[in-house]
């Protein structure tokens, strides 16, 4: 932590330990997870708080929590805290080819047999007094392979000894989620911080959005289960036909029915019959095809008896996605597709005692409240910048426009600004670009014309590693010009203090694609909220930005420049969203 506004902390502390929820805004930078921690921790006991909840979207957000809680363990040895991290099963699985259960995976056979003794061997682990063991998930690994049993159910296991467990969102508000369920059974009082809270929206909508896509039945038609088994067979058929069906009826590119085909649904609710009954009947036979349009199919299911104004559905034909390729009948992807999650978000914030959310881009912060599903009564804190206006100096490029159809005529003059700025400035910077085709044309150019100026550009899909070399680059003595996609990997939650970042180049707003899917939320927002245009592309859009230029200002003594590479960023609407501590010249 290199600097925290107390009092303000102090205010949301004392605020959310009497059973509240806040909203808070705090600048990149200064503090927010340990600023949020500590005094939770410290009010904790006297609010009865039995456990605390820290979910974060990303890895990196739950790192940081990590380090600060062994940061407090180590400044408080005679009180240490119990600390759990929890991660996803598929990178917590020693046996990801095979299924959940006895007859399949070796570390499941026995399970509950050698659990205890898996258990209390964590635990003591957890009582040791030593901070950093016990935290990580790690550690727990080892306890669960020394006495055989899955790594995944053992950390699940162990929240109830937990103090405070630090996972995802989906631990708590996924629909099945797991704290929110164990905090139910137990009725624990419990206290939650949401990091990095933006990211909540989209995320939210994820979790309440289910897609039936037909390779994924193709694929189970096709597998060896199907095969062999007729009334599996039958029924996957059955969802063809019915799929079929509906596109027939709904041949345009993109519709949006008004409520789920209840054709298709009938046909999945007596699939999904089958395949539970063969399932239960065949443990040893796992399939992996069969078993994700299963769980598909249920989520949908499930989804569909929720469905509501909150949501629409959708069928997109093949061609919409593939130009050159003819759609065929069941080749359609059929979504109900979340549009505002606080109708499911809302239960889970209400079932704990108390809630903090924060990020350095909540504004404005009706728009959060009113898609989150906060209550009416929450309490909103923007705190204020310990920052200086002339540590940043932040300039809008007038002269570049990055809409679509500008695209081409901004390359010359974008390039040409990053290299003015570099000369008179040598040293680390990042340049954001909306998509990646933008930025392989604009680092094509720029490596044509500025030929001395080193640079090195984000690729798609790149691995853990290869994130970590393209941060490696960034030294207190090095000097180039990175490229990266606006919302991508390194526009958030990555820390380059000091030298080795000084400045930013945004050559984008931000803003959501138009596309038939955005309309028709735009319509559902203006038709909720009176807002269409500013909830679906203007506000997802400028938090963005505000994201990526906060990578530049990481400390007091840090000083950089951001440039805004477009003419809209001198709007009066869109200034108005920029943070205020900034000056824009």
């Amino acid at each position: 932590m290199r600097y925290v506004a107390p009092w303000r902390f102090r205010l949301a502390a004392f605020v959310a330990a009497r059973g509240r929820c806040l909203l808070t805004q705090a600048p990149t930078g200064i503090g927010k997870t340990m600023g949020t921690l500590f005094p939770l921790l410290k009010a904790a006991p006297a609010q009865g708080i039995d456990k605390v909840f820290f979910l974060a979207a990303k890895t990196s957000g739950r790192q940081t929590a990590l380090d600060a809680l062994t940061r407090l363990s180590h400044s408080a040895p005679a009180l240490p805290l119990r600390v759990l991290e929890l991660v996803a099963r598929d990178k917590a699985c020693e046996h990801p080819d095979k299924a959940c259960h006895g007859e399949s995976c070796p570390l499941a056979r026995g399970f509950y047999d050698r659990l205890p003794a898996a258990r209390a061997a964590a635990v003591a682990t957890m009582r040791e007094g030593s901070p950093a063991p016990a935290l990580l998930q790690t550690r727990v690994r080892e306890v669960a392979l020394q006495h055989d049993v899955c790594p995944y159910y053992l950390s699940q296991e162990l929240a109830r000894w937990a103090d405070v467990v630090v996972g995802d969102y989906n631990y708590y508000f996924d629909l099945g989620g797991l704290l929110h369920g164990l905090a139910q059974a137990n009725q624990w009082r419990t206290a939650l911080l949401v990091d990095e809270a933006h990211n909540l929206v989209e995320r939210g909508r994820k979790m309440f959005t289910a897609e039936l896509h037909p390779a994924a039945l193709t694929q189970a038609r096709s597998s060896p289960t199907a095969a062999q088994h007729a009334p599996v067979k039958k029924a996957l058929d059955k969802v063809r036909r019915a799929w079929v069906a509906l596109d027939k009826a709904h041949p345009a590119p993109y519709t949006v029915p008004e409520t789920f085909p209840d054709k298709l649904l009938a046909a999945l609710q007596q699939c999904t019959t089958t395949l539970t009954e063969h399932f239960t009947d065949h443990p040893t036979e796992p399939d992996s095809a069969l078993q994700t349009f299963y769980f598909d199919a249920l989520h949908l299911q499930r989804m569909a008896d929720l469905l509501d104004a909150h949501s629409m559905v959708d069928i997109t034909q093949s061609s919409s996605a593939h130009p050159h390729r003819a759609s065929k009948p069941g080749d359609s992807v059929v979504c109900i597709r979340n549009v505002v999650p606080a109708p499911f978000l809302q239960p889970r914030l209400a079932a704990a005692h108390t809630s903090t959310l924060f990020s350095a881009t909540l504004q404005p912060a009706r728009y959060y409240a009113d898609l989150l599903g906060l209550p009416d009564d929450h309490v909103w804190v923007d705190v204020e910048s310990p920052f200086a206006a002339h540590q940043l100096q932040v300039q809008v490029a007038r002269h570049i426009s990055t809409r679509y159809p500008h695209r081409a005529a901004s390359l010359a003059p974008i390039a040409a600004l990053m290299a003015q700025q570099f000369r008179a400035r040598p040293g680390n910077y990042l340049a954001f670009f909306s998509s990646y085709d933008y930025l392989q044309q604009a680092a094509a150019l720029f490596a044509q014309q500025h030929p001395d100026v080193p640079h090195w550009c984000q690729s798609r899909r790149m691995l853990e590693g290869e994130q970590r070399e393209f941060l490696a680059r960034f030294t207190d003595t090095s000097q180039g010009i990175a490229f990266a996609v606006l919302g991508g990997a390194f526009a958030e939650g990555i820390d380059l203090p000091g030298k080795r970042l000084i400045g930013a180049f945004l050559a984008t707003l931000g803003l959501p694609q138009v596309n038939p899917v955005n309309e028709q939320i735009r319509e559902r927002m203006q038709a909720l909220f009176g807002a269409g245009y500013d909830y679906t592309y203007l506000y997802p859009g400028l938090q963005k930005v505000v994201q990526a230029a906060g990578r530049v200002i990481r400390a007091p003594s840090d000083e950089g420049t951001v440039h805004l590479m477009d003419d809209r960023f001198a709007q009066a609407q869109v200034r108005a969203l920029l943070p205020g501590w900034w000056t824009v010249g």
